[in-house]
């Protein structure tokens, strides 16, 4: 980064959900100050408890000490009021997908952010960059920043410029995912899917097609590819843990975008969206996680 370019030090990070915490945690644990804004106190709560119990499972398994633990957790702060974003060099999006609250949180973070040189970035896995950085005054400073799950454990970033990014936005938000947090960052164009979803989404939308026709069973079809094509998680087990209404979120937004028949969701997956079947956060999806058992 030039040596005239403002290092981002301050984050806030909107949504403490499975993203949200991993994201506010990873910032912690690299030195960054870090306010985590939820809708009410109740979210603030189970946001803190995300946090506070995946780095307690970092000491568990030796990745970080008591002591950096605490200092972590010195760092995060909670808020439900946007205006405390004020003072932020950066502020990350991490709601759930869906295009009308994403383009609402873009809206308000852009009136709440002061400072002129502030970064705005999201970490959708599906919506164009350059919708979202249109709702703002400040377009050339929107950024795709888009992070895996669980993000204190994979060391991936895709970084999505829109068509009208600035060079110095670019360059700053470059060295942040890589310097400071330590990413291995990737670059893709602002398409539907980015680069891993747009490969990963239709193996899974194949592989529920598959379900659906009654062609294989479920621990088959993951079988197959764990034992067959040494993937560490086979495609349906993979679904669930991305969860039911992020994939479908994805596969439609792919859809929308190319047009293309193998990516429009199967009915399977709507109807297990609409069932509440969301994978492992709600305990069952294709398969059931109490007992692990496939369904």
């Amino acid at each position: 980064m030039s040596p005239h370019m403002h290092e981002v030090r301050t984050v806030g990070v909107v949504g403490c959900g499975l993203m949200g915490s991993g994201i506010a945690e990873l910032c912690a644990r690299r030195g960054l100050d870090t306010l985590v804004y939820e809708v009410n106190a109740l979210a603030v709560e189970s946001g803190r408890a995300k946090i506070e119990s995946s780095l307690a499972r970092a000491v568990e398994r030796g990745k970080l000490t008591v002591a950096d633990r605490a200092a972590a957790l010195k760092r995060v702060a909670f808020t439900t009021d946007f205006a405390d974003f004020a003072d932020r060099d950066l502020a990350i999006e991490a709601v759930p997908e869906d295009e009308d609250l994403k383009l609402r949180v873009f809206e308000e973070l852009d009136d709440a952010l002061i400072r002129p040189d502030a970064l705005l970035a999201s970490n959708t896995s599906s919506i164009p960059i350059m919708k979202l950085a249109a709702a703002t005054k400040r377009p050339g400073q929107v950024v795709g920043l888009h992070f895996f799950n669980p993000v204190p454990v994979l060391d991936l970033v895709e970084l999505v410029p829109s068509l009208v990014i600035a060079d110095s936005a670019w360059e700053r938000i470059r060295a942040f995912a890589a310097d400071t947090l330590g990413r291995h960052v990737i670059v893709s164009q602002d398409r539907a899917g980015f680069v891993v979803n747009s490969l990963l989404i239709p193996y899974i939308v194949s592989a529920i097609r598959m379900l659906e026709s009654g062609f294989a069973v479920a621990h088959d079809i993951d079988a197959g590819m764990v034992r067959g094509c040494a993937h560490p998680m086979g495609p349906l087990r993979l679904a669930d843990h991305i969860g039911l209404d992020t994939t479908l979120a994805v596969a439609e937004s792919l859809y929308a975008e190319y047009r293309e028949p193998h990516l429009a969701p199967p009915a399977l997956l709507s109807r297990m969206v609409q069932a509440g079947h969301l994978g492992r956060k709600a305990g069952v999806g294709f398969y059931k996680y109490s007992a692990g058992t496939a369904i």
